[in-house]
């Protein structure tokens, strides 16, 4: 066990906390808690919607997806993730600003009614059990590999998820963008220079480039078969639109200084992630060209420990605090601002319309306390689902917002015949129908896939539930008319 490296990312993890006190310090009302106020620079906007993304699957999950089968088995992250916020600047930031609504759900109120507001506010905080519990499963893994077996996966689980709830609830959003914004720092640099260490461990990125190049994982597009395609797209579609209508996304809107700093603030962060996200998986194909077939092994059977066990066999000390700080930046980035979404949304969007007269300091309350509910939640899902990837967990967690919540928002922000009726249509066509393609249900699921499947059925539903009573209206009132003068 190495006490010097343990007492680095013990000091690390402190200092996080003491900023996140801080923070604490500053949070006045609920919009500091929240939003931090709405007076985030460009920098701190970037920085924080980079870091979201930059989770445990990013550093641990996609390299090893990458080294098996190629830029084809990533499509839903990064480059649909990535795409997801370029989207969100592009058709998203500056109308959702404009309305200066504390979280996501309140749209779905004010276009749709309480009852929309309600579901959908629910099927985001759903999505939110599995993108945490991977974070809180790397950090559980992190402890256990750090001191070499000596604290259980289970144990290092309660530890990271204590660590990273104690800065949350004291300092809300700010702590988390503050926090971000370091921690970014410390990740970007850290794996910089680790990439370039493990270049030269494998004789040069020429090397690595060759080994790539022949196992033919620079294809990206499947074979031209029907279902090929069908679940290529079914996988791109899940992050680049289900992950739209989350709630720590328009967090990151919500909390620019302005319209225009929200939409660079998405683009930016978005094609960062995108460019990024290739330096762990380059890493990784280093860790093949240096390890060979037990890399490969590894990758298959074990995938998540082995960007870990190479560093830690592999590199001297200061490229192994420099990585596990890098790491720990990445995971605590993502769970402290996927712990605060949900909780945000819960008090925000269900809890005021059970108890609608909280005055501000109450909501502020229900906020903090919810963070510690939804973390003990998240705590004893990811013990319960131990075994399941950290790369399956994150892609499975949006496809509820998927087919439920993403063609609501769409429609109702860009088609103004769309009504509440449409939107009822739309939930429930589109969670029936990704429901009947559940491999439980039918075996449907194997040539189509249930995802894609339900968001074309939340359209057509949408259409058509808008449309249908419009259209029995006109035929109605020629007939009706035509009475009268008879």
């Amino acid at each position: 066990m190495n006490f010097t490296l343990i007492t680095c990312v013990v000091l690390y993890l402190l200092g996080t906390l003491g900023l996140g006190v801080w923070a604490g310090s500053r949070i006045k009302n609920t919009a500091d808690f929240a939003v931090a106020g709405r007076s985030l620079p460009l920098i701190m906007v970037v920085t924080t919607t980079f870091a979201t993304w930059f989770g445990a699957e990013t550093v641990m999950g996609i390299p090893a997806r990458f080294v098996q089968g190629g830029l084809n088995s990533i499509i839903d992250d990064p480059f649909g993730a990535g795409t997801c916020l370029i989207l969100v600047g592009l058709f998203f930031a500056t109308r959702l600003y404009k309305l200066n609504l504390l979280t996501i759900g309140d749209y779905y109120r004010q276009r749709f009614g309480k009852g929309i507001e309600v579901f959908c506010s629910l099927a985001i905080m759903l999505s939110y059990l599995g993108w945490v519990a991977a974070q809180i499963t790397a950090l559980g893994l992190v402890f256990s590999v750090l001191t070499n077996g000596a604290m259980s996966e289970v144990a290092g689980m309660i530890v990271g998820t204590l660590a990273v709830l104690i800065y949350v609830v004291v300092g809300g959003f700010l702590a988390v963008a503050l926090t971000d914004f370091i921690q970014m720092i410390v990740l970007v640099i850290g794996l910089s220079i680790i990439a370039m260490f493990s270049a030269d461990l494998a004789g040069g990125s020429g090397q690595v480039i060759n080994m790539l190049t022949d196992k033919h994982l620079w294809n990206f597009l499947p074979e031209a078969k029907f279902s090929d395609m069908a679940m290529f797209i079914g996988a791109g579609v899940t992050m680049m639109f289900g992950s739209i209508p989350q709630q720590d996304v328009y967090q990151r809107v919500m909390s620019a200084k302005d319209a225009r700093t929200a939409r660079a603030g998405a683009v930016i962060g978005g094609s960062s992630y995108i460019l990024f996200a290739a330096v762990p998986m380059f890493i990784v194909a280093c860790a093949v060209v240096v390890m060979g077939q037990h890399a490969l092994e590894m990758a298959k059977d074990d995938y998540q420990r082995l960007l870990p066990t190479f560093v830690m066999t592999r590199m001297p000390l200061v490229m192994q605090i420099l990585f596990f700080g890098a790491l720990l930046s990445a995971i605590k980035s993502t769970s402290s601002a996927t712990l605060l979404a949900p909780s945000t949304s819960f008090v925000e969007n269900i809890l005021k319309n059970l108890r609608p007269h909280m005055n501000d300091r109450q909501q502020l309350f229900a906020m903090r306390a919810t963070i510690v509910v939804f973390a003990g939640l998240v705590l004893l899902y990811a013990i319960a689902m131990r075994g399941t990837s950290i790369y399956d967990l994150v892609g499975q967690a949006y496809q509820i917002t998927l087919v439920g919540a993403f063609v609501p928002l769409a429609m109702g922000l860009y088609w103004k015949r769309a009504t509440t009726q449409g939107a009822i249509v739309s939930l429930a066509a589109g969670i029936v129908t990704w429901i009947v393609f559940f491999p439980q249900v039918s075996k449907l699921g194997e040539q189509f896939p249930g995802q894609l499947a339900g968001l074309i059925a939340a359209f057509v539903g949408m259409i058509a539930g808008s449309l249908a009573p419009q259209v029995l209206k006109n035929r109605h009132e020629p007939h009706h008319s035509a009475e009268i003068h008879a």
